[in-house]
Formats: structure tokens, C-alpha cells, sequence
């Protein structure tokens, strides 16, 4: 545990340096989750694997993420907070230099699993550096300005990933992340401070056995998610085992955790209310950051045929909107606004951004018609991030802060995670059910269909075509557009269902007890 809080607060030059560091290194993580989606085809075609195998590039990263977040609180008491995250800053980005030079897709996903574990502990470890830097006063708009990268780095990816595959080759994703993972390191060393801890524990008191069922519930939950949709879900006996192994996995993790004297991961902290609500929303939070992040470059890529930069720069005015609402936000907090208030205005933002996605939706969008909801989409997440954050951990004090970010910060990841499944999942299943009704209601004998049939058939003939091979090319044209429009009646209806998700989150905020804006997550947030 730590002595004294007050020896970690930077001011000036120095505090510039502290921020800048956890920026950069949260950044490096979260855009690494994304920034590959678009690279797969290129990596898929010189590593001479199928698209299945390729798939767990994202998947390995994902589960060695939500394994190392949990226990970084616990990690970083027993190494020293600074050697920690500079030993995860070089893991990271050594391994980043080792995906580049991958000469096989195993080789390939055994480093990016390596670079998960590094990223993961960035992400909460730079979250308390960049708190701990501020005084109490100024620690909402610490959380504002670290949740800029945490909002901002899943929609930064594909834009970043879509620039470097049409300008360069795949291995330049990971390639990026070397000279800024030296900078950091470099800056970590000469200006982070590490807090005094209570002494360490021994090898034989480590809690070796709550780490394996942690791994082995949240590694397999992941898997399930990763590749549920495309294994058929409980079709596929891989899928069935390891929904069983997490499960089981997860009770095991709660019984030795509540039991053992030294827990990796102390779920005592849960008891407080508003922490226990408080991931919840963190949850839905990373539900829809994710999801969203996920569905808007699927669907203009899929059903409006853009390509991959173009899809992904789709998403930066809503960036921008969300780093610009950040510090508006962590002031409103200094100034005594209610968190609770904030978070209901999000969670509202949020729903009217998936109504009006709803209703712009058509098999042919333009690129104007996106903007001014995914500004509003910006402005939702800019509300939401730093108050429930803000929030969860108003009740808690000392090294139980450390535990609650930790909770809230892998339920975030596992929010995505699940967004992500159940999105993809959504659209297949949606999108047969759409195409059914709507070839049901197509009648060979109605003047419209046959007009079509006929100028279609004319169209192909005119081209060579024989009399019956036009009549076939014909049905062709008009299945595809029948399954482009059940397509866009599939995303309409999941963003109508993320909104209704996020407007019932309000009832739920409503029980919550305003804790104070300038909470003092420096008590051993680790």
C-alpha cells in the first residue's frame, strides 16, 4: 500500500510528460485492438492462412487482455508500479516488432497473445499514473483526458490500419508501435514515480490457482465470443466445452477468491452499490462503443461498398466530438455537476444517435447523411465515460479503488467483447429473417416484378447473353438487392436495439448515490 499520496502529484513540465506518457501508451493498446480488423485479407494472403485461423489475431490479443486486467492492481504491489509498466511497455513493444516479422499465422498470433498481456496492463496502469499526477481538485479532468484515449483509440484503428494497408504492407501496423514504445519507455523511466508498498508476498502465498481459474473463465469466454457466430454457436462441441469450462472456471474463481487470504483479485469491493452498478454500465458503455465501432464500417463496407480507408475515416468526426467533450465534461465534474445527471444525458445522447442511425439507414447513404449522427454519437460517449468511472468508485477508499478500476476496466473490455459477438451474430440472423419475408412477398405475376425481370434480362441479352443464361443473371441482380435491403433492415433493427439498451440503463442510474466529483482514486489505484 502506499505512504503518501501526495508525493506521486506532478505540476508543470513534469505533469505534461506524466500525461503525455499514459495518453500515448492507452492509445497503443486500444488502437492495437482495432487497427488489424482491416488488415486481415493482406495478412490472410501472404501468411497462406484461412480466414478462421486469421480471425485469432484479434482473438489472441482480446483473451490475453481480459486475463492481465484484473490482476494488474496485484501485479503492480508486487513489482513496483513504474518497473511494471515499464516492463509491459517493453513487452509490448517487442512483440509488436516480432508480429511485423511473423513468417507463419502461429508465430503470428503467439506474439500477439505476448503483446495482449503487455497492452493490458497499460491500459489500467496508465489510468492511475495519469490520476495520481493531478491534485484531488483536478482529477476529474485527469480521468477526462485519459478517457480520451480509451473512447477515441477503438475508432482511431481502422482509419490508421485502412491508411497503412493502401500505402504500405501489413507488418507496418505493428512496425508503428516500435520508435513510440522506445519514447515511452525512455520517459517512463526518467519521470513516472512509483508509490511505497507494504511488503510483498511470497511464492507460496501467490495465488497461482485463482490466476488459472481467472484465465481459464475469462480466456474461454473470450474464445466463445471470438468465434461463436462463425462455429455456429452451441452446434460446434468446441463452443459447448469451453461455455462449460468458463462457467465453471468462473465459480471456482468466486469461491477461492472470497476464500483465499491473498486474493489476485479481491471481490469484497462488489458489496459497495455503486460499484456494483457501476460496472454494469461500464459494461453496457463498452457494449456500445464497440458494437457501434464495429457495425458502421461493416455496413458501409458490405452493403454501400466503400473501401476500407474511406469506411474507417467515417468514424473521426465522432472521435473528434468525444476529445472535445472530455474536458468539458472533467470541468462540469470539478464544478459540482452530478455525475448522475451527466450519465443519464448520455445514456439519452446515445439512444437518440441509434434512432436517427435507424432511420438514414437505405441501400444507398451518403457519406453527408452520417455526420451529424455520429457527431451526436461523439458527444454521448463524451458523457458517459469519465462520470461512471467517476462514480463506481465514489464509496470506495484506499487500495479498494484500485480493485474497482480494475473491475471497471474489464468489464468494459468484456462489454466490447460481447457487443462485438452478438452484433455480428444479429446481422446473419436478422438478415435471413428479413430476406424470408420479403422474398415472400415477391410475386413472379405482379407487372412490377415482371417489368424488372424483363429490362434486367434485355439488359444482359443485349450483352451476348443467351435467351435462358440473361433469365438466370437476371434472378441474380434481383437476389442480391433483395438481400442488400434485408441487410439494411438488419442493421436499422440492431441499432434500434442498442438504443433501447442504453435508454433502460437510465432507471438503473437513478438508484445510484452521488458520490463526490473529485474522488482520490490515488489510494493504491494500481
Amino acid at each position: 500500500m502506499q505512504d503518501n499520496h501526495d508525493d506521486l502529484v506532478e505540476y508543470g513540465f513534469r505533469r505534461s510528460i506524466v500525461t503525455i506518457i499514459a495518453i500515448l501508451c492507452s492509445l497503443l493498446e486500444i488502437v492495437d485492438t482495432t487497427i488489424v480488423n482491416v488488415a486481415l485479407n493482406d495478412m490472410k494472403g501472404s501468411l497462406g492462412a484461412t480466414l478462421s485461423d486469421v480471425s485469432w489475431v484479434i482473438t489472441a490479443y482480446a483473451i490475453a487482455n481480459v486475463i492481465i486486467i484484473p490482476m494488474t492492481s496485484w501485479l503492480s504491489q508486487q513489482f513496483g508500479r513504474r518497473n511494471y509498466f515499464t516492463a509491459s511497455i517493453i513487452l509490448f513493444t517487442v512483440t509488436s516488432f516480432l508480429c511485423g516479422n511473423a513468417t507463419n499465422i502461429w508465430e503470428l498470433v503467439f506474439f500477439r497473445f505476448l503483446q495482449g498481456l503487455g497492452g493490458g496492463a497499460l491500459l489500467v496502469t496508465a489510468q492511475t499514473i495519469i490520476t495520481e499526477s493531478y491534485p484531488v481538485a483536478k482529477r476529474g479532468m485527469a480521468q477526462a483526458i485519459y478517457g480520451m484515449g480509451v473512447i477515441m483509440g477503438p475508432t482511431l484503428g481502422p482509419p490508421l490500419g485502412g491508411y497503412i494497408i493502401k500505402h504500405s504492407t501489413w507488418p507496418n501496423i505493428f512496425y508503428i508501435n516500435v520508435p513510440l514504445g522506445i519514447i515511452a519507455t525512455v520517459l517512463t523511466l526518467m519521470y513516472v514515480k512509483s508509490p511505497k508498498y507494504s511488503e510483498k508476498l511470497k511464492a507460496n502465498q501467490v495465488d497461482w490457482l485463482g490466476i488459472l481459474y481467472l484465465s481459464l473463465f475469462v480466456g474461454s469466454l473470450q474464445f466463445v465470443l471470438e468465434h461463436g457466430q462463425q462455429d455456429d454457436w452451441f452446434n460446434n462441441r468446441t463452443i459447448i466445452a469451453l461455455s462449460i469450462i468458463s462457467l465453471f472456471g468462473l465459480i471456482f474463481f468466486i469461491k477461492r477468491e472470497l476464500t483465499y487470504k491473498y486474493p489476485i483479485v479481491n471481490l469484497r469491493v462488489l458489496k459497495d452499490t455503486n460499484l456494483k452498478v457501476g460496472v454494469v454500465l461500464s459494461y453496457i458503455l463498452g457494449f456500445g462503443l464497440y458494437a457501434s465501432t464495429f457495425m458502421i464500417p461493416i455496413y458501409t463496407q458490405s452493403v454501400l461498398r466503400w473501401d476500407a480507408l474511406k469506411a474507417g475515416m467515417l468514424l473521426l468526426p465522432s472521435s473528434i466530438m468525444t476529445a472535445f467533450m472530455m474536458p468539458m465534461v472533467g470541468k462540469m465534474l470539478q464544478k459540482g455537476v452530478s455525475q448522475k445527471y451527466l450519465i443519464i444525458s448520455g445514456f439519452v445522447v446515445f439512444f437518440f444517435f441509434t434512432f436517427w442511425m435507424y432511420t438514414i439507414m437505405t441501400p444507398d447513404t451518403g457519406e453527408e447523411h452520417f455526420w451529424n449522427p455520429l457527431i451526436l454519437r461523439g458527444i454521448g460517449l463524451g458523457l458517459l465515460f469519465v462520470p461512471i468511472t467517476s462514480l463506481s468508485l465514489s464509496n470506495l477508499r484506499g487500495k479498494e479503488i484500485g480493485d474497482g478500476a480494475a473491475f471497471t476496466g474489464m468489464l468494459r473490455q468484456l462489454g466490447g467483447s460481447f457487443g462485438i459477438a452478438i452484433v455480428a451474430t444479429l446481422i446473419s440472423r436478422f438478415g435471413q429473417q428479413h430476406r424470408a419475408a420479403l422474398v415472400s412477398h415477391l410475386d413472379k405475376t405482379d407487372f412490377k416484378v415482371q417489368n424488372q425481370i424483363n429490362m434486367l434480362q434485355k439488359g444482359f441479352m443485349a450483352k451476348g447473353y443467351s435467351f435462358n443464361e440473361a433469365l438466370n443473371k437476371a434472378y441474380q441482380i434481383l437476389d442480391f438487392k433483395v438481400m442488400k435491403q434485408a441487410n439494411v433492415l438488419a442493421f436499422m433493427d440492431i441499432f434500434l436495439f442498442l438504443g433501447i439498451l442504453f435508454l433502460l440503463c437510465v432507471p438503473l442510474v437513478m438508484i445510484l448515490k452521488t458520490g463526490k466529483s473529485t474522488i482520490n482514486p490515488a489510494d493504491a489505484m494500481h
